[in-house]
């Protein structure tokens, strides 16, 4: 996912400009490039340090969670949003203007809504994972469990 992410961000700020829209479905979907220095829909552009440390913090959780968790459908919601917040994190980091208040690569123009890119849709997705399962808990539906028998799951002492 990581991977993917900044590959395909390093492309659009080879390709794209931050004027002019190329149309992928009509006035729908493009691609444009953008920077923001905020979170979703730039909310909190003024505070990008701010965000840099509750997404660093993020990926901690995250990761413990990934690691306690049984269930693949569980696995991939967390690792979804685990790797979409690695890599707006490495934005934050690296890119201009300067460490730790980055502003994250936008191409992805839906409409004239916003302009998103391959980690936001991770981490939509891995939201609607963890939705749908916290929907079936919520009716009793249990989630799968690992393979191993309950002895084996235990970690040894």
């Amino acid at each position: 996912m990581v991977l993917v992410d900044q590959s395909t961000k390093a492309l659009a700020i080879a390709t794209l400009s931050t004027t002019t829209r190329v149309p992928l479905l009509g006035d729908a979907l493009g691609l444009q490039l953008a920077f923001n220095p905020g979170a979703a829909f730039s909310l909190g552009a003024g505070s990008t340090g701010i965000i840099t440390v509750i997404t660093f913090a993020a990926v901690l959780f995250l990761t413990r969670a990934a690691l306690r968790t049984t269930s693949p459908s569980w696995a991939t919601g967390i690792g979804l949003i685990w790797g979409a917040a690695i890599g707006n994190l490495l934005d934050r980091l690296f890119a201009p203007p300067g460490f730790g208040i980055g502003h994250v690569t936008d191409f992805l123009a839906y409409g004239e809504l916003f302009i998103g890119n391959i980690a936001d849709a991770a981490l939509s997705v891995g939201f609607g994972v963890l939705g749908w399962e916290l929907c079936r808990a919520r009716r009793g539906v249990q989630a799968p469990q690992s393979r191993l028998a309950p002895a084996e799951r235990e970690a040894p002492e």
